[in-house]
């Protein structure tokens, strides 16, 4: 069945719209008695999401013991033992937007999520991701975003297949200079890291309980008109995937009709 947008005013109230459901969520959790997994992406798309999660999560004094962080890639460099994460200092570094971006708004808050429960896919063993997550009860809510330039979701270029699962993939052109969008502080694309360590487009689909995929802006037309016409995964846009997600949802605002 075709996913139908849901189109929000702002990114604000987006935003707010997304922190309730995510504070819901984990509540639920916390009286079941178990962890809420939510699947992060960093950049722009989730910011606002991120921002009223820590104002929303304040006004209601939640106890946030339940929350795991569960990034989805991360940049990746070349050493004599293989890649491993690009330095958690450079201010393109998935794990730095992790620590501060999200976890950061919310280290005020009692039972706010650091250290192991912040998790990132490690590169010397990336396939042991997908079983940390299997094992702990799959992502009970995955916040995505969409490449403008190609419909990559975290960092699966266009062709990566539907069983992929957590492993090291080279960045595709499209996806490094959509990057240095995200992360203004690249100067030319020579800058940008060549590889990255991601989930799957199968440890997206089969891991997660539900999804919400965020489009904001112009740039962003034509992921929605890839999702809203797909009736299964697309591998030459792989943002489609989120049509084979239990519970998913397309939230957008007015600019990426």
């Amino acid at each position: 069945m075709p996913l139908t947008p849901r189109i929000f005013p702002s990114d604000t109230a987006l935003g707010a719209a997304l922190a309730q459901q995510i504070l819901a969520g984990i509540s639920a959790a916390a009286q079941e008695g178990r962890p809420y997994l939510l699947g992060c992406p960093g950049g722009r798309s989730l910011l606002s999401t991120y921002r009223m999660l820590a104002e929303s999560a304040t006004r209601q004094t939640l106890d946030l013991s339940p929350l795991v962080i569960v990034m989805m890639d991360d940049y990746v460099i070349r050493g004599d033992a293989g890649f491993a994460p690009v330095p958690i200092g450079a201010h393109y570094s998935c794990r730095r937007f992790a620590v501060e971006d999200i976890a950061g708004r919310l280290a005020h808050l009692r039972g706010a999520p650091k250290g192991d429960r912040i998790w990132m896919p490690d590169p010397a063993d990336p396939c042991a991701y997908d079983h940390l997550i299997s094992e702990a009860g799959g992502i009970d809510l995955f916040l995505l975003a969409s490449g403008a330039s190609d419909g990559h979701i975290a960092f699966n270029p266009p062709g990566s297949p539907r069983d992929s699962t957590t492993r090291i993939v080279e960045l595709s052109p499209q996806t490094r200079t959509d990057n240095m969008v995200t992360f203004p502080e690249f100067k030319s694309l020579d800058e940008v890291p060549t590889h990255g360590v991601t989930v799957g487009i199968a440890t997206i689909a089969d891991q997660s309980r539900s999804a919400v995929m965020v489009c904001l802006g112009p740039e962003k037309r034509q992921t929605v008109k890839r999702i809203t016409a797909a009736r299964s995964y697309d591998p030459s846009w792989p943002a489609t995937i989120l049509v084979e997600i239990p519970h998913a949802a397309l939230w957008i605002d007015p600019f990426a009709t």
